[in-house]
């Protein structure tokens, strides 16, 4: 670690392959922020100009799990949803999505629909903390909750909604030479955004933004 209390992105994926997460949870939030989340990063932030005005809309609270598989080389788990579902058909996303009137919390949720897509149950993961509520251009505030995951997980795929799980190092995401800033037309519009390129996966959007969001946590506070 630098002086500066900066930490590399190897640095910190050792740690992780250790089991050692002190340092994830004095970088996360430890206390569940308010929910719905209030976002305060979203999919506005390189487009500002697009952002609807307050109050014009109602955002659907949503929560995920950024799982990071603690092994030998550390990776984060993603899911890529099947091509038929009407919202983000095809893309690569974190397990989770909208909260249920039967959830007793963020947390809940984020387990419960990690749980529903890809059989990973709850006694797999250690929770390490919380970011902030990350707002996307089509109407949800998420919250992301910061998970291990302990290797001997059964992976069982839910057919309806997800196609392919995948990993990707973590050393690789945390790496600020592996994010890139794309652009593309949306309504008319042409919106900026992050990116990864890692082999044939194509990781971007909002799921690119928290992982850029992560990282910056991770840098002295």
């Amino acid at each position: 670690m630098s002086e500066s209390g900066e930490i590399s992105a190897k640095a910190f994926a050792a740690r992780i392959a250790d089991r050692d997460f002190a340092l994830a949870r004095a970088r996360l939030l430890q206390v569940t922020p308010e929910f719905p989340a209030k976002p305060t990063r979203g999919d506005y932030d390189f487009n500002p100009e697009f952002r609807p005005p307050p109050g014009d809309r109602k955002l659907t609270p949503a929560a995920v799990l950024v799982p990071i598989v603690a092994r030998d080389e550390p990776a984060i788990l993603f899911t890529q949803r099947t091509e038929h579902l009407t919202r983000h058909a095809g893309q690569v996303s974190f397990p989770g999505g909208r909260m249920d009137e039967g959830d007793a919390s963020p947390l809940e949720t984020a387990l419960r629909e990690t749980h529903e897509e890809t059989g990973i149950t709850a006694n797999h993961v250690s929770i390490l903390g919380f970011m902030e509520g990350y707002e996307t251009g089509t109407g949800f505030a998420i919250l992301p909750v910061v998970g291990a995951l302990s290797p001997g997980f059964t992976l069982m795929p839910n057919p309806a909604e997800v196609q392919h799980i995948f990993e990707v190092p973590l050393s690789f995401l945390l790496d600020p030479k592996n994010r890139e800033r794309h652009a593309r037309e949306w309504q008319g519009r042409k919106r900026e955004f992050y990116a990864f390129n890692y082999g044939p996966h194509y990781i971007w959007g909002a799921t690119a933004a928290i992982l850029v969001n992560f990282a910056d946590r991770l840098k002295a506070l």
